[in-house]
């Protein structure tokens, strides 16, 4: 079955967040958003477990619990395989992120999806175009960063030849507390999926504590670790940011920007941070998932993406300065506040109340 991590998923740290990622590429419709809850609800009647969504999750909040991607990713490029098929080692070539692939390819020099039964499957509405789109993307940053891994679309259409065997004695002795437990779970999960409702997802206090938490996905740590065997292309090449969905670089109008911190703060990698004094946005993109929660929160649309996307970043990262504030004491309240404005005399709070104050009692700014 598949599972949400609540506290994971980018949409439990704003209500303002637009991602729905999981929602388009599902090919059974099984995940959907309610209008009073900001968290995906699932019906597992309808899953197939395809594990679509959990490899187009910019936060790795869905996962499946019979299949760990990170576990399969290093069993994958350990073995002699190069051959990836929903047949053979995967539920589906859909729940492997761009990240995965290039990371396979860049390791084993050369990677096979299996798309022979794409075209008869129940699934590939949605299914086989996020397979092709990540395989093209895929090829093309591997293109970007002169690297010769390859990736091939074949139709081999693999077939699990070796039949089970087994007799009542080896039944008996694989019969322990253990398989009792999971026989038990498969039960209570098969139940859940008969009963053809949507199931919401509400935040925990375990979930929570992971909101405060800025961790990084392990797609990531697994993309940078495999494009640190990769060779340094000859010239770092810049290009266009549309055709890179994991990541971004980012550009701040420094005029717009009211320093009000949301970026920053609901940033789930850390990939904006700033300092104690509040007094800059700094980006790292080496961090960022590019999940657009920063530009979601951001009331003056000052921050924005870059059309573009330098290559030299994968190999040479670096943290770059957005902006810089003004650090000054509120003359009403005497707290600490940021600031891109020179002549401002009042922190954000107390900006508010004086205007709500003045609109109370119905004084104009000419008076």
């Amino acid at each position: 079955m598949i599972k949400l991590s609540a506290g994971s998923c980018v949409r439990s740290l704003s209500v303002e967040s637009q991602c729905n990622k999981c929602e388009v590429v599902c090919p059974t419709a099984a995940i959907s958003f309610v209008e009073s809850n900001p968290l995906p609800a699932i019906n597992f009647h309808e899953c197939v477990t395809c594990g679509a969504c959990a490899g187009v999750c910019p936060s790795e909040a869905l996962s499946l619990e019979e299949f760990s991607l990170t576990e399969f990713f290093f069993e994958f490029v350990e073995s002699d395989e190069n051959l990836l098929s929903c047949r053979k080692n995967v539920p589906c070539i859909a729940a492997l992120s761009v990240e995965h692939i290039i990371s396979m390819a860049a390791l084993k020099k050369e990677i096979v999806l299996d798309m022979g039964y794409c075209d008869e499957c129940e699934i590939a509405s949605t299914c086989k175009a996020q397979i092709l789109q990540n395989y093209e993307e895929a090829t093309y940053l591997l293109e970007a960063m002169e690297s010769d891994a390859l990736i091939k679309i074949e139709d081999v259409r693999y077939e699990n030849r070796q039949e089970s065997s087994g007799d009542r004695r080896d039944f008996l002795s694989a019969l322990n507390l253990k398989s009792v437990a999971k026989i038990k779970k498969s039960f209570e999960d098969e139940v859940q999926k008969a009963s053809d409702e949507l199931t919401e997802h509400t935040l925990q206090k375990t979930d929570i504590a992971l909101l405060k938490k800025k961790s990084i996905p392990d797609r990531r740590k697994i993309f940078f670790t495999a494009v640190k065997r990769i060779d340094k292309p000859s010239v770092f090449h810049t290009i266009d940011a549309d055709e890179v969905t994991f990541t971004s670089q980012k550009i701040m109008n420094e005029e717009a920007c009211t320093a009000c911190q949301m970026c920053y703060r609901v940033c789930p990698t850390g990939a904006l941070t700033s300092d104690l004094k509040n007094s800059k946005i700094d980006f790292d993109p080496f961090l960022c998932i590019k999940c657009h929660i920063c530009h979601d929160v951001c009331e003056p649309d000052a921050i924005t993406l870059s059309s573009s996307y330098k290559v030299k970043e994968f190999f040479e990262p670096e943290v770059v300065n957005l902006v810089e504030f003004n650090v000054r004491r509120c003359n009403e309240c005497n707290v600490i506040f940021s600031t891109n404005n020179a002549d401002e005399k009042l922190c954000y709070r107390c900006k508010c109340e004086e205007e709500e104050a003045r609109e109370l009692w119905g004084i104009t700014e000419d008076m």
